[in-house]
């Protein structure tokens, strides 16, 4: 068995930790914009897609330090626990917190097309609900079905033992988006859920997903291997074929956050940086090419997508340029809190909304005041909701014996 790969510590990570705090920043304009800077945003949309920008910052990341976390475990079932408690905590006092507003009348939840309450929940348990045919709670969450969706792909790869492979995922998705467009594929939103029913599949997923981290959890390489298959596989249906993005940017988004791995690959010796160098330009080409010929669908201006995916690659690789410099401690704090940034913010919009309501004009101070009012909120919230559950999860992984390895 090889010796399993060196792993960056958390003092290293301070220039991930950085981008993951500008991007978080550059969300809450985005989202903050239709309610103090609406004029603003409606001249800015269509040149620069703040949102995209963000959220491409992010799959950089995660697709860096995801396969990281769990090779450096060597073990599934703790990189489980340790995804577990680090995303669903906070995610649950969101949620909840919403719900309460929504019974006070100070917010309003989102119409969910007639779907019952059950399958709603149970969509959004799994965190697949962008990918199930069910509308977020709220907005941002459907970032995280993709997020999920790595994770399964991610294990599924190392249960397998092609995690090293990262290259070639990465162009492959690439190329697959590419050829999507010139071949003239596109599938409606959730086409797959309007094929065999929102509620079947939402059981089917749910049951499969809920399987396959179970077996791929297992003490037996034969259950690990088939579980590990098994979460890739539902992957692979359900983002190209259920997603609410265009097919060929689906197809982006799991590109990037390999592409993100790659870069992991070749900064820890696994891969070179010639061969990373180049999947970088055949996914930014096969990227920007997709979104130029597949023209404005209504999901986003075309130029503001190519612009905002060119400047979070840039973004990324500045960071990536910058790592072995001293990050500022503010950049550092911002990265630490900005999942409760990335998911708290829009509750405080909708109550706003509920309440307030949306200004006429733009109001720079507001903007301004908004984010003075989000950040202690946020450092609050980590230091209550998710710093304990990362905690809980740590002692609990600590007890858990790793069952193997797929290495």
């Amino acid at each position: 068995m090889k010796s399993p790969p060196v792993v960056p510590t958390p003092a290293k990570l301070g220039w991930l930790d950085a981008l993951r705090g500008i991007a978080a920043l550059v969300v809450v304009f985005d989202h903050s914009s239709y309610t103090f800077m609406a004029d603003f945003r409606r001249e800015l949309m269509p040149q620069f897609n703040t949102s995209r920008y963000g959220i491409m910052v992010f799959f950089l990341v995660s697709g860096y330090i995801i396969p990281a976390s769990l090779e450096r475990r060597g073990c599934v079932r703790t990189f489980w626990i340790g995804r577990i408690f680090r995303v669903y905590p906070l995610w649950a006092v969101v949620v909840t917190v919403l719900l309460a507003a929504n019974l006070l009348g100070v917010a309003e939840l989102r119409d969910f097309g007639g779907q019952s309450a059950v399958t709603v929940v149970v969509a959004h348990a799994t965190m697949l609900q962008e990918l199930l045919g069910t509308p977020n709670l709220l907005l941002v969450l459907w970032t995280l079905s993709y997020e999920m969706s790595f994770y399964l792909l991610v294990v599924a790869l190392f249960t397998v033992r092609l995690h090293r492979q990262s290259v070639a995922i990465a162009v492959t998705l690439a190329v697959l988006s590419a050829a999507s467009v010139t071949a003239g594929v596109a599938l409606p939103a959730s086409a797959l859920s309007d094929l065999v029913g929102t509620a079947p599949l939402i059981v089917c997923a749910s049951i499969t997903m809920a399987l396959a981290i179970c077996c791929a959890s297992a003490r037996s390489p034969l259950l690990r291997g088939f579980g590990g298959a098994l979460g890739g596989v539902l992957a692979l249906v359900l983002v190209p074929f259920n997603g609410t993005v265009p097919l060929w940017e689906g197809l982006v988004i799991l590109a990037v956050m390999f592409l993100g791995t790659a870069v992991y690959r070749a900064e820890h010796g696994q891969s070179t940086w010639r061969r990373t160098a180049a999947a970088a330009v055949l996914v930014v080409v096969c990227a920007v090419g997709s979104a130029y010929w597949s023209g404005t669908d209504g999901h986003y201006a075309r130029r503001g997508w190519i612009v905002a995916f060119l400047l979070a690659v840039l973004t990324f690789a500045v960071g990536l340029a910058s790592r072995r410099r001293r990050v500022p401690p503010m950049l550092t704090g911002l990265g630490t809190i900005s999942y409760s940034v990335y998911l708290v913010h829009p509750v405080m919009l909708a109550v706003i909304d509920g309440t307030v309501g949306r200004q006429r004009q733009n109001s720079l101070a507001l903007e301004v005041a908004f984010y003075a009012a989000l950040l202690p909120v946020c450092v609050l919230t980590h230091r209550c909701v998710e710093a304990p559950g990362q905690a809980w999860g740590r002692r609990l992984a600590s007890g858990v014996e790793p069952p193997g390895t797929g290495r």
